[in-house]
């Protein structure tokens, strides 16, 4: 099956964003299933290199990567980095710069579209 991600939320304050990951890693573990995240809004931050969180906390950029290093991808809305200054080079690699038009594609290629 294939399922489409909308992350809406920041990376840390509330765990939407975070659970979202977990879910989205438990399918790719499960097998047999398609996975792709699009960051929107304050979740454009999840996607920025360089987090440092508190020891024995997660780090939502980690989680992102191992994500498309198991066959996610994600993409992350332009306007939306660009309104928090976020640039092209502060994003995780296989995070790239994304529009509405992809958004557009993903949500038709999916058979589920979860939004978080």
């Amino acid at each position: 099956m294939k399922h489409l991600f909308v992350l809406n939320d920041a990376p840390y304050g509330s765990e939407r964003s975070y659970n979202a990951l977990r879910l989205t890693r438990h399918l790719l573990k499960a097998g047999g299933e398609e996975v792709k995240i699009f960051l929107i809004g304050d979740a454009a931050a999840c996607a920025k290199s360089g987090q440092k969180v508190a020891p024995g906390y997660y780090n939502i950029a980690d989680m992102l990567a191992m994500i498309i290093r198991h066959g996610g991808e994600a993409g992350v809305c332009g306007t939306c980095m660009d309104a928090r200054g976020i640039t092209d080079a502060e994003l995780i690699a296989g995070a790239p710069r994304s529009t509405m038009d992809q958004l557009t594609a993903w949500t038709q290629w999916a058979d589920k579209v979860l939004v978080f």
